[in-house]
């Protein structure tokens, strides 16, 4: 089962964003544009994480983290703060309100992936260690290996992030700049010919179980996983 974010933000393009960088990670996610709706949700579901902004109307996201950590129901659900305010004080301020991670806006997809698994890992060291399946393909967070029809499959750190992201949410396209949000982040010297490449390298891999037909390029898009049968 998928991991479950509350993502608590007033601005709907910040939670869009951020809505799609976790699909794309394979968490599943419910958002919030203030505390009280926060808190609602939270009368009916308890999340495996929640991404509260700092500064909102009305209750500040300082404020609701303290509420969270006072009552009894919500006191273990794990908390990183997202916030535009970069100083030490502020950062310490926000882990005293007993937020488990910072996180200063702007800030890159894939470090934000980083760091919801880097949280659940510490709170819930079983959380996220369920393998992906997908056809013939297994991967496994937990030893980081990959099975092709049970064979270990031999990928590069980039060519596994890769298709972990695509074996997340198979048969999704996703656009090359999409992707270089997703693997590598914001790094100015990455191109989307990288990506290029590095889809041709995972291609290859698969290739030598006959199963390079499942990373399939999606015209005018970009790429994606074939989550069904080999076509005819």
């Amino acid at each position: 089962m998928a991991r479950k974010i509350l993502v608590v933000d007033d601005e709907a393009p910040i939670r869009e964003m951020i809505g799609f960088v976790l699909s794309g990670a394979g968490f599943d996610y419910v958002e919030a544009g203030n505390a009280d709706s926060a808190e609602e949700i939270l009368l009916l579901e308890q999340p495996d994480l929640i991404l509260l902004d700092w500064m909102m109307p009305g209750r500040s996201g300082i404020d609701f983290a303290r509420q969270l950590r006072r009552d009894e129901s919500t006191r273990a659900i794990p908390v990183i703060m997202l916030t535009a305010r970069g100083e030490e004080d502020d950062k310490v301020r926000g882990l005293n309100t007993g937020a488990d991670d910072y996180i200063t806006k702007p800030f890159a997809g894939s470090e934000l992936v980083a760091r919801i698994e880097a949280v659940l890992r510490r709170v819930r060291p079983d959380a996220g260690e369920e393998p992906l399946r997908v056809g013939d393909l297994v991967l496994d967070p937990a030893s980081h290996r990959v099975f092709a029809r049970e064979q270990a499959l031999d990928l590069g750190p980039t060519e596994y992030r890769l298709l972990q992201v695509f074996m997340s949410r198979p048969d999704r396209a996703y656009t090359r700049a999409q992707l270089l949000d997703l693997v590598w982040g914001y790094n100015l010297h990455v191109g989307e010919r990288t990506v290029d490449m590095h889809v041709s390298n995972l291609r290859k891999a698969l290739d030598a179980h006959d199963l390079g037909h499942m990373v399939q390029t999606v015209r005018g898009v970009g790429y994606r996983l074939y989550g069904g049968t080999r076509p005819c």
